[in-house]
């Protein structure tokens, strides 16, 4: 391992992987195998991978993912070997595939809200403390943390952070009862890929919740066709108005911008806030 270390930072020749703010991410030859490895700090972000692979074997129940090969720890390091896969093009079935397991997969569902354990949802910890209501979940693992911590960050003010708070007194009337669902938790543009298998996810921010949550997810940056909603909704209907909910579940990916990327995504959270004032 010390040595596959000293190649991937030495080796100018070794192809480095978009990757983001967190990891570290490279395309490896191995003789004859290719595989993809993303490293990070295992004092900043403990259990990260082992979390990652948790996720990515869930979801691969229903949908392609990356196989996990190895996670492992060097040094102050922590990897993730991952099965590479090379991007190719949509094919016709692209959107209408995608749909169908993103059905499949929401109706894979448990007893409670959250997850066994928390992980990870960029570089902030998740909570996923069970719970036997959406309202209580969405409230005390989701907005509620991330409200308190832009506001100690000095993102947001006491004051205005309040505003939440009529929102939090008609969750119950705002989302339609539906069992816990498995979800992506995190399913933006740049969380999926086209590979030679279809569509394939990747880096999971995985628990179950209410399903209408990776939908407002997968509506606030774009980079999914409206194909694949109009499928989604014939294989597994949608409750009347979901798509006047999209904000409402758009609002703790919004929250986690704030504390990762600062005060400039508060006014469109404060926008959706203000239909509750």
């Amino acid at each position: 391992m010390q040595e596959l270390f000293k190649y991937l930072y030495e080796n100018p020749e070794i192809e480095k992987l978009a990757g983001g703010d967190i990891n570290d991410v490279f395309k490896v030859v191995d003789r004859d195998k290719e595989f993809t490895l993303k490293v990070n700090s295992k004092a900043d972000f403990p259990l990260m991978f082992e979390k990652e692979k948790v996720g990515l074997e869930l979801l691969n129940s229903t949908f392609a993912t990356p196989e996990v090969y190895r996670v492992g720890e060097y040094e102050n390091h922590q990897f993730l070997e991952l099965q590479y896969l090379p991007k190719s093009a949509k094919n016709e079935s692209f959107w209408s595939d995608f749909a169908d397991k993103l059905a499949k997969t929401h109706k894979k569902s448990e007893i409670t809200f959250g997850f066994h354990e928390n992980n990870f949802i960029g570089s902030l910890v998740q909570i996923n403390d069970q719970k036997a209501t959406w309202s209580d979940f969405l409230i005390e693992c989701r907005l509620n943390p991330m409200i308190e911590m832009a506001v100690n960050a000095g993102e947001v003010n006491y004051v205005e952070a309040k505003i939440i708070e009529k929102f939090y007194s008609r969750v119950n009337e705002i989302y339609p009862k539906e069992m816990p669902a498995l979800l992506h938790g995190d399913l933006w543009g740049g969380n999926y890929l086209s590979a030679q298998e279809g569509p394939v996810l990747i880096d999971p921010a995985v628990y179950y919740g209410h399903r209408e949550m990776d939908l407002g997810m997968m509506h606030l940056f774009g980079g999914f066709d409206s194909e694949l909603f109009e499928v989604y909704h014939e294989i597994y209907p949608l409750e009347k108005d979901w798509k006047s909910r999209i904000q409402c579940n758009q609002l703790y990916p919004l929250l986690v911008h704030v504390n990762l990327f600062g005060r400039s995504y508060w006014e469109q959270v404060h926008n959706i806030l203000q239909k509750f004032a």
